[in-house]
Order: C-alpha cells, then sequence, then structure tokens
C-alpha cells in the first residue's frame, strides 16, 4: 500500500460525506498503523457520524487549517474503532507526534474520561 505522503504529512485532509452526497472536509492528524492510516477524534463529531453511515473517504495532504498541498487525493474505507483499537491508535499517534501527541491525549483523557475519544482506522482503497 502507498499513501502518497499522507502517512509522513503533519496533517491530511479528511474528506467524509454527507447522507446527500455533499463532501464534507476536515484537516486531521494522521499516523500510519500497519498498512492503514489511523485517526484520533471525538466520538460526538460529525466525521464520525458520517463515518458510520457512509465509511468511503478521501485523504489528501494539507496544512493545519485544511489547504492542500499538491499530493494526490486518496480513497479509503474508514472503520471507527471500539476501545481496544482506539488505544492502538493513541499509541501511533503519540509516536508519530511525541510531544504534542502525548500533551493532547493525555488532557483529553483527563477531562473527557478514557472514552472521550475514539480512533479510526482507513483502509487504502
Amino acid at each position: 500500500m502507498t499513501w502518497n505522503g499522507i502517512d509522513e504529512s503533519k496533517y491530511a485532509l479528511l474528506t467524509t460525506y454527507r447522507k446527500d452526497g455533499t463532501p464534507v472536509a476536515t484537516p486531521v492528524w494522521v499516523a500510519p498503523d500497519g498498512d492503514r492510516l489511523v485517526v484520533w477524534t471525538n466520538p460526538g463529531t460529525g466525521k464520525v457520524k458520517r463515518i458510520r453511515r457512509n465509511p468511503e473517504v478521501s485523504l489528501q495532504t494539507c496544512d493545519a487549517r485544511g489547504k492542500t498541498t499538491s499530493g494526490p487525493v486518496v480513497r479509503g474505507h474508514a472503520e471507527v474503532l471500539g476501545a481496544e483499537g482506539t488505544e492502538r491508535v493513541r499509541a501511533a499517534v503519540i509516536k508519530k507526534y511525541p510531544i504534542s501527541g502525548r500533551l493532547l491525549i493525555r488532557a483529553h483523557r483527563l477531562f473527557k474520561g478514557a472514552d472521550g475519544s475514539v480512533g479510526v482506522a482507513i483502509a487504502e482503497i
């Protein structure tokens, strides 16, 4: 599998789709986990709701504000993970973003609890 540099990028633009097919793009941190990319997020976000309804997503490298770079768009199939998978995502995020990832995950767990975040795994299609 090749992610065309998305796995090495600091940010990726994750595009999910509404019921009517309208794309919704959100800049996220992504981390590699085997041949998949993983995302760590709040379980109540729109992207999680949209992924549960329609797992088709696309990814492209971007900056922190979501401005895309010259990289290609890669299509994927996303899956919202359970508790064990989410722990694995947290570890992958901390590995890629050692300082900011660790601080953010610890703070999030402190204020939101263990169930206050969810992992999403994306397989390239």
